[in-house]
């Protein structure tokens, strides 16, 4: 069985705040992310996410419990080689072209000269950078700047991509060619693990999402077309005898009896669906409570 693509166990983090205050910025975090999956790290400001991250990339170190990469410490070197990372907010060289740029990351990876040159080619395109290549990226945009930060994460093709708000700055054209992107690697079987605060981006992408407030996750549900299975609760619909159709919330206790007495008053079940809650709902009234899973 493969190991899972990122696991952490008991994560915490305390920083030293002013006048000597400490800080919890993790409590006791769990969560595991299997290869392929795309999942969603939603969070208000300041809840976590961008040090989970940071801690994930081996850029901090974990005051105590563990994060890994494949089945390696996120603190070894070689776990870093199979991510793709994006920053909150990325930056470059200003004098270097953006081919330039993608040209050193490739160096870095110890690609071969001939495929940095394919995969600039491609990613370039992807991103539709293809334009700008050649220009010095003190004039990019901030929404360019943000496509670039995205090219550089998949130029090495890696197994899995850790993203940090990898669509903040950007306008509707580059939120949803951001999301198409997202959208092929799950296709290709690649693992992709982004924060964010923006709902609708988790809503149209991701498999899972887990809900972080004040260092601690307070929620984690299967997200389906942004909707999620409230589980033991279900809408059944009900056609009566003289063409009513009735609908009635049940519990999954109720479920039978109510099929069989709809069934001897000669009704017939039209459909029975799960019942369904928003997102966005979710995150509010977790947020609200602060209560971890």
């Amino acid at each position: 069985m493969p190991k899972p693509a990122i696991e952490i166990s008991q994560l915490r983090k305390i920083f030293k705040g002013k006048k000597k205050t400490l800080v919890h910025a993790l409590q006791d975090l769990n969560l595991t992310i299997p290869s392929g999956e795309v999942f969603g790290f939603i969070g208000p400001n300041g809840a976590g996410k961008s040090t989970t991250i940071k801690i994930l990339t081996g850029q901090i170190k974990a005051s105590s419990g563990t994060a890994q990469i494949s089945g390696m410490k996120a603190s070894n070197s070689r776990a870093r080689i199979s991510i793709g990372y994006l920053p909150e907010n990325p930056s470059f060289y200003p004098f270097m072209t953006a081919r330039e740029y993608l040209h050193f990351v490739g160096q870095v990876f110890k690609m071969p000269t001939n495929e940095i040159h394919s995969q600039t080619f491609r990613v370039l395109e992807l991103l539709d950078l293809t334009q700008a290549a050649d220009r010095p990226v003190k004039g990019f945009s901030k929404g360019m700047i943000q496509r670039l930060g995205l090219a550089q994460t998949l130029l090495h093709d890696p197994a899995l991509y850790i993203l940090d708000e990898p669509m903040s700055g950007l306008d509707p054209v580059g939120r949803a060619l951001v999301k198409d992107v997202i959208l092929a690697l799950k296709q290709q079987g690649k693992t992709i693990f982004f924060s964010t605060h923006i709902i609708a981006d988790v809503e149209a992408v991701c498999d899972r999402a887990g809900i972080i407030v004040n260092g601690r996750l307070t929620a984690l549900e299967d997200v389906k077309d942004g909707l999620i299975s409230q589980e033991g609760s279900y809408i059944i619909y009900i056609q009566t005898s003289h063409g009513v159709l009735e609908s009635h919330i049940v519990g999954n206790n109720q479920l039978n009896d109510t099929i069989l007495q709809a069934v001897a008053r000669g009704a017939t079940i039209e459909r029975i669906e799960p019942q369904l809650k928003n997102l966005e709902k979710i995150f509010l009234s977790t947020i609200k409570s602060g209560l971890p899973v």
